[in-house]
């Protein structure tokens, strides 16, 4: 009973293990989310480097966040 219990982890690891590796040799080149309000390159322009959509990004979450305090804004009870 033990030899079929081991059989059958083996067999379950090497099924993990293929499709583990079919999964990451397929692969291909994620695009990137469209965030609201962002502007996609034109056509022919090569996008921006990973740097500046970084900056992109976090300066427009900061907006969001810093828009959506100031809408939630609360008079002191004091």
């Amino acid at each position: 009973m033990r030899v079929f219990g081991l059989l059958g982890l083996v067999l379950a690891l090497v099924i993990g293990g293929l499709i583990a590796k079919k999964q990451l040799t397929t692969a291909v080149v994620p695009v990137l989310p469209s965030v609201p309000g962002a502007s996609a390159p034109a056509p022919g322009e090569a996008p921006a480097d990973v740097r500046t959509q970084s900056q992109q990004v976090q300066q427009q979450v900061k907006d969001a966040l810093d828009a959506a305090a100031q809408a939630r804004k609360m008079p002191d009870d004091n």
